[in-house]
């Protein structure tokens, strides 16, 4: 593979590789070594415009295109995919910073969803409603023209390339903007894409500010967006898109995330799955599905802690393309400054550093901070309610079930909650009273294809990874034919 910073980075426009207009560019930074990565496109508004234009004038061909042949190119791009894992994941670990194998997973999550949705196509199907005795009443599915796709930067690839699947099987063609910090594994599947599709179909910006963003938001005739990231940044998109037009807008936003364990539970097991639960390896922690609030019952809480800590005292942090490695650096300097802080001020509160807490000593270099387990935290600390999207776990205590309950849904958040617990019961009670979109028994982390995904409250709005999300891109048309069957009674 040609070494990042020695390649010429374009966008993919209207099925060419392109500069942006104002013939800008912006440097990509290794967050492993502080070093210069490579320089790709700083796109802006012009560019999102010339997106749009060749997404709307390829949108009638492509709406004709019959859904399984449209499903039948989306497997063509996880085949492409998997042809070259090795090259997409080594640029996600540069650029990201997660651990190689880790990317590799994110490679081939990416083709399996292009792959769900070329299986879903079928279901893009309208139904006959019984309404009359004389006339014929249907509903047809039809997609929404141009749709825009705002990514976040802690799954590049999976993201960039995963979730073009549902929109573009749905009959719609699209305008993706990725993360700033990650630009790079999506401008590689422009490049790889850019054949296999019609052109104007798929569509790639990269921008080092807000205004690629913000231009897919406010523009008129993206009707239908869909963003991944930031709280604070969903509800700018929401208030942006309602200022030009009425806008379909679905939001997969921030969590904080409760994992309760009675002391029924399986310890062990729990005590593992608190740890992959934070995802640390897969992106150091910076997931909103992680639970980083681990709710144990005071009876067994010290022995969970101690088990916990000692599986994050096993984790190596360093470089991600080492072997060795299970933890990686944050994404930015800035942002591992601010995780830095939040354990600082949980310090200051009252909080106790049980492992970790700060910089790895044997790294000099990097954007790097130590997987944490903070214990002794109380519900009305900040720590307890803000994301802080990093490896910090923090450790509540409870002693009856409605104060775990309680403790679980007082955040303003509600994307996954998980519950560990032999008793049948309690645990269906607790997935029934749980304010999350996305609920784990005796379990943590893990996706399965088919599954909604999703939040309530500040967690956003819509579901993914599902016929959910496939029929989110698409509007419903009903249609009467009056005396369709009158002429055939009597």
């Amino acid at each position: 593979m040609l070494e990042p910073r020695h390649r010429l980075w374009r966008m993919l426009i209207d099925g060419d590789l392109v500069a942006s207009a104002n013939g800008r560019r912006y440097e990509v930074v290794d967050p492993s070594t502080e070093e210069p990565l490579a320089t790709v496109p700083d796109g802006g508004a012009e560019d999102v415009e010339s997106a749009y234009r060749a997404a709307a004038r390829a949108f009638p061909g492509w709406r004709a295109t019959p859904p399984r042949a449209r499903g039948a190119l989306m497997r063509n791009l996880a085949r492409t995919l998997r042809e070259n894992q090795e090259e997409l994941a080594t640029l996600d670990a540069l650029d990201l910073g997660s651990p190689y194998r880790e990317m590799l997973l994110d490679v081939a999550r990416a083709a399996d969803s292009l792959e769900l949705f070329a299986d879903h196509a079928l279901e893009l199907r309208g139904e006959v409603v019984p309404a009359s005795a004389e006339h014929l009443h249907y509903t047809v599915r039809e997609p929404y023209g141009v749709v825009g796709r705002i990514l976040p930067y802690n799954h590049p690839i999976m993201f960039a390339a995963g979730k073009i699947a549902a929109p573009l099987v749905a009959g719609n063609t699209i305008v993706v903007k990725p993360a700033h910090q990650t630009p790079l594994s999506a401008l590689r599947m422009g490049e790889l894409f850019a054949d296999l599709l019609p052109p104007g179909v798929l569509n790639v910006v990269t921008g080092a500010g807000p205004e690629p963003g913000a231009a897919i938001a406010a523009h008129p005739g993206i009707r239908r967006i869909a963003f991944i990231g930031g709280e604070r940044t969903g509800r700018g998109i929401q208030e942006s898109a309602a200022r030009v037009a009425v806008k379909h807008v679905t939001l997969e936003l921030g969590g904080k995330n409760a994992m309760i364990v009675f002391p029924d539970a399986d310890l062990e097991a729990a005590a593992t799955g608190a740890v992959k639960g934070m995802n640390l390896s897969a992106s150091t922690g910076q997931s909103c599905g992680s639970t980083s609030r681990l709710l144990l019952h005071a009876d067994i809480a010290d022995a969970v802690i101690d088990r916990v800590r000692a599986l994050m005292d096993e984790l190596v942090v360093g470089h991600p393309l080492d072997p060795g490695t299970d933890v990686g650096p944050l994404v930015s300097g800035d942002h591992a400054a601010r995780v830095l802080a939040h354990i600082d001020a949980a310090r200051r509160e009252g909080a106790v550093v049980a492992a970790g807490g700060g910089r790895p000593a044997h790294l000099e270099r990097g954007y790097f901070v130590e997987p944490t387990l903070l214990t002794g935290v109380r519900q009305d600390m900040s720590v307890a309610n803000h994301e802080i999207f990093g490896p910090v776990l923090s450790v509540l205590t409870f002693t009856r079930e409605e104060e775990a309950l309680c403790l679980a849904n007082a955040v303003e958040y509600g994307l996954t909650a998980a519950v560990w617990t032999r008793d049948l019961a309690r645990a269906h009670r607790f997935a029934a009273a749980f304010e999350a979109g996305f609920v784990w028994v005796n379990g943590s982390s893990q996706h399965f294809p088919g599954v909604p995904y999703g939040g309530v409250k500040a967690s956003g709005v819509g579901r993914e990874e599902s016929v959910e999300e496939l029929l989110g891109f698409t509007q419903t048309k009903a249609v009467t034919v009056f005396g369709a069957r009158a002429a055939f009674q009597g």
